[in-house]
């Protein structure tokens, strides 16, 4: 355990930022989930929509530095062809 006082804020300070980074991952693996459901069902509509939301909380992610900006991509990527495909 740290003694100086700045290096306990530090450890504070990323405690709360790893919480924040895993929900707003979570979240983005929920709406995944979503999609790949939307897709089973044949709802394609609601899958276009979805996959809006995800690009947007993807790329916002990315920009945070959640996750890298080539992940974030190849995601959208693999997504916007799996539903190419199924339509």
């Amino acid at each position: 355990m740290a003694n100086i006082k700045s290096a306990k804020k530090r450890i504070l300070i990323t405690e709360k930022r790893t919480a924040m980074n895993k929900s707003k991952k979570s979240e983005i693996k929920t709406y995944i989930k979503k999609f790949d459901t939307a897709i089973d069902n044949g709802n394609f509509d609601e899958a276009k929509t979805l996959l809006k939301a995800i690009d947007k909380k993807l790329k916002r992610a990315a920009h945070k530095d959640i996750i890298h900006m080539n992940s974030a991509s190849r995601k959208v990527s693999r997504l916007t062809k799996k539903l190419n495909n199924a339509m």
